[in-house]
């Protein structure tokens, strides 16, 4: 989603002058379209991340709209009170980048794994947070997020090959997006792990179960009613995410079916434990903590067949 995300703000720079980008010293390789034809509004904060959306909060201020750019651990958990005393408290449209969603920077180890920025986020109200699936949806989410005068978090992903079938880059706040329709089990999917979990329908027709696939992509405003229509015809759900399981998507999917008295058994499929030393590509990760395919595949057979 990188290069959707530099392509869709150069377009939106080239109309709007209030739009700068700021970065953490990242990006190398990635922002340099952005840098070049706009140098006077590209401004690297160095490894101070604190600092970068303290300027952002002040260049919004200013009017102008800043996107502070920097790897998704270090946008939002080190800067932490730093959003929420500025952009959040004041209502400013500061726009905050985390690049590598998940597990993305896999042999980075755990220091640069995106875990838990979305739950602890969540805790901020006033702060739109939008998590595109993939490349087509994020160009969609920065469009439509461009003019709210409030803050926004992206939680995108740096591979630009994931493609969710049928998404077809639908994007739209307090919506979630269904991309498969099956009458057997709902599985509602938040970030590029719905790939996976477009997959693992795929292979459930074979078993003859039909899945609904949910796309789940923003927070504030939260999809409730959109997610309670969908789930309250369903006996069994499974929520799948490349995050911590206190505070995410199994946790609004929880709280739609019990404070709307659905029917519906929830499984949530996240990061349970917390990650060890070990490191390695994003898909040996999925697989280690039972997020990719497969495994989802395996959560929904036991939940249709009562295991």
């Amino acid at each position: 989603m990188r290069k959707a995300f530099v392509d869709t703000l150069c377009q939106l720079a080239s109309d709007d002058p209030r739009i700068v980008l700021l970065t953490g010293d990242l990006g190398y390789m990635a922002l340099e379209p952005f840098r070049e034809r706009f140098p006077q509004r590209f401004l690297n904060a160095g490894v101070a991340e604190q600092n970068m959306i303290g300027v952002a909060t002040g260049l919004a201020e200013a009017g102008f709209r800043p996107y502070a750019y920097s790897i998704a651990p270090f946008a939002s958990l080190r800067p932490f009170e730093f959003i929420r005393n500025g952009p959040v408290a004041h209502k400013l449209p500061v726009r905050i980048v985390g690049m590598g969603a998940g597990f993305e920077y896999g042999y980075s180890g755990r220091t640069h794994y995106a875990l838990e920025d979305i739950g602890a986020l969540r805790t901020l109200p006033g702060l739109t947070l939008a998590i595109p699936a993939d490349s087509a949806q994020a160009a969609s989410a920065i469009r439509q997020t461009r003019d709210l005068p409030g803050p926004v978090y992206y939680s995108l992903g740096k591979d630009d090959t994931i493609s969710v079938p049928g998404l077809n880059g639908r994007f739209e706040l307090g919506q979630a997006q269904v991309v498969r329709q099956g009458g057997d089990i709902a599985l509602v999917a938040m970030g590029s792990i719905s790939q996976e979990a477009a997959i693992a329908a795929g292979k459930l027709a074979g078993y003859g179960i039909e899945a609904t696939v949910v796309v789940v992509s923003s927070f504030h405003p939260d999809p409730e009613d959109h997610l309670a229509h969908i789930l309250a015809p369903f006996r069994h759900a499974i929520s799948v995410e490349a995050q911590t399981v206190s505070g995410g998507l199994g946790s609004l999917v929880a709280t739609v079916i019990a404070t709307r008295g659905l029917s519906c058994r929830l499984r949530v499929l996240g990061v349970a434990t917390a990650p060890d030393g070990t490191s390695g590509l994003q898909m040996e990760r999925w697989r280690k903590y039972g997020l990719d395919g497969d495994s989802i595949l395996a959560a929904a057979l036991c939940a249709v067949q009562g295991r």
